[in-house]
């Protein structure tokens, strides 16, 4: 039987973007998904559980799930992973920054350059981290590239949803590259086949499951 995966969450950044470490319990090599800001908070909790991060994996592209890559990839060498349906995003992140001083009076980050990504995700892709693995669902809607990522566990599958599905709503769709119509195609037809007791952790907000959000999800019925 494989050990427990260690994970925690961190809720970062003005948006509160869920940030997760994901580490084999006896080899300790780590994921994170989405290191949307305060790297130095995330690097501080990699640092307190001994973990090698592998790689740093995004669900997506907007700000508040990328600000805080370029400082974790220089402090813990992880790769950059992120599909390239995203690329223009991820490559306009200064942009983004002035965007959202503007529009919300919110500033993010150092507004540094990104690093160029090292690898681009595909759907259907096995990540591993020691003898568990993290399987890449593309499931674009809220972005032309966002994916949600499951991982088996001996306690549960779980699912990383991003922005795609929230307890009770789903992700907006009115930035660059939304697609409602898409975003519900990708819950129903990507998401919605899980079974029915996965935990799903959003990108933002409190965790749910396949079947809660099946059952009671407004947007879905």
């Amino acid at each position: 039987m494989k050990p427990s995966i260690v994970h925690q969450v961190i809720a970062v950044g003005p948006f509160q973007c869920n940030c997760h470490i994901l580490a084999d319990e006896a080899t300790r090599e780590a994921l994170v998904i989405d290191p949307g800001d305060e790297a130095d908070v995330i690097e501080e909790r990699v640092r307190d559980l001994g973990v090698t991060v592998k790689a740093l994996v995004h669900t997506h592209c907007h700000l508040d799930h990328i600000t805080g890559t370029r400082p974790l990839k220089e402090a813990t060498g992880g790769r950059i992973l992120i599909h390239e349906a995203d690329k223009v995003l991820y490559e306009g992140l200064k942009q983004q920054y002035a965007s959202m001083l503007r529009l919300f009076g919110l500033p993010m980050g150092a507004g540094e350059e990104p690093l160029p990504a090292d690898e681009f995700l595909r759907d259907g892709q096995i990540l591993r981290f020691g003898r568990h693995e993290l399987k890449v669902i593309h499931t674009p809607g809220h972005t032309p590239g966002s994916c949600s990522f499951t991982v088996e566990d001996p306690k549960a599958r779980r699912l990383f949803s991003g922005d795609t599905l929230f307890s009770g709503s789903i992700g907006r769709t009115d930035l660059w590259g939304g697609d409602q119509e898409r975003e519900l195609r990708s819950i129903r037809e990507r998401l919605f086949t899980l079974d029915p007791e996965t935990v799903v952790f959003p990108g933002h907000g409190p965790q749910t499951m396949i079947g809660e959000e099946k059952q009671t999800n407004p947007f879905l019925q």
